[in-house]
Order: structure tokens, then sequence, then C-alpha cells
């Protein structure tokens, strides 16, 4: 991994996406992963320890549902990578507390923007493409994905790297591709 470059991983559920942002992370030293998801129901809570068990010991784990900035800005210089998994949660966290204020949610979305391109280390970011799924039948899921199709495009837009994820194998959008198989 180059250092100080912004890559962001997209797929479909179950698509290889975490796992293969977890190897990247794995050839730097000091890694910090940044959960964005919040218990919900039980099926959540076995996912969140699932992963937990998934990651390396040695790894700092920051569960922040929605601050992504403020993560950057205090732990950014304490360490190599930054993995945040995943994007698709915080766009979920960000309709919960921003509601239909759209000026709020740009404002986060381009101060999170903001934070990657001076980031002080590197980050991994992950999320769901949804673009290729269902019309959601309900406003508030079509809102969901536009949002989360928004996030990705504001992101790849700073993104050193993009790289698409398909039945576990990577495939390069934008920058370099890192061949962990």
């Amino acid at each position: 991994m180059r250092q100080s470059s912004v890559t962001l991983v997209l797929g479909g559920v179950r698509s290889g996406k975490s796992r293969y942002a977890q190897q990247l992370a794995e050839r730097e030293s000091r890694v910090i992963f940044v959960a964005t998801a919040k218990v919900s129901d039980d099926e959540m809570q076995r996912k969140i320890e699932r992963h937990r068990e998934e990651r390396p010991a040695e790894w700092i784990t920051v569960e922040e549902p929605l601050e992504l900035v403020q993560v950057l800005a205090q732990r950014g210089s304490s360490c190599d990578v930054m993995v945040v998994d995943c994007l698709t949660i915080f766009a979920a966290n960000l309709l919960e507390a921003e509601g239909d204020d759209r000026g709020a949610v740009d404002r986060r979305v381009e101060a999170l923007c903001e934070a990657l391109r001076s980031a002080s280390c590197s980050v991994v970011l992950v999320s769901n493409e949804v673009g290729s799924g269902v019309v959601p039948a309900y406003p508030l899921g079509r809102r969901y994905r536009d949002l989360l199709g928004e996030i990705n495009q504001s992101v790849a837009r700073v993104a050193d790297d993009v790289v698409l994820m398909v039945a576990g194998l990577p495939l390069a959008l934008k920058g370099h591709l890192e061949v962990t198989l």
C-alpha cells in the first residue's frame, strides 16, 4: 500500500470486499479499524462478533457510527492505515441522524471527503455497490439507495484507488490494483 493513499472497495453483499480491505491493511503494522455498525438485533450482533474474530487481535477497533471525520482527525496520525467498514451502514446512520435535512447530509459527506484528502494515514473504505439492484419499493429505501450511491461517487472522486469486488475477485476501476488472493 502506498503512503497516505485512499482506497475505496466496492461490491455487493458477500463479494469479498471486507476481506480484501483487511488484506490490504494487514501489510501495515499500525492499523485502526473503524466499525460503523450499531447492534440493532441478534443477527447484527452475530455479524459484528464474527467480524471482530476475523480481525487481527493487535488492531485497534474504534466503534463510531457517524463521526468518521472526527476519528480521522483524532486517530489518523497514530496509525499507518485506517479501515472504515462500512460506508453502507454510515449512510443509514447519516439518514437517521439528519433526516430530511439534505444540506446537513451534504455538509457531512463533503467534510468526510475533505478529511480523506488531508488524512495523515492511508484509508481503506468499504461500501456496498447498490446501483445494480432493484428499485426499493418505499421512498425511504430509494432515498437511502440514492444517498449511498452519491457517497460512493464522492469518495471515489477523492480516492487514489477504487476496486470493485465480484465473487471474491478484485477489479480495478481507478488507480492501482493490489492483488491479494
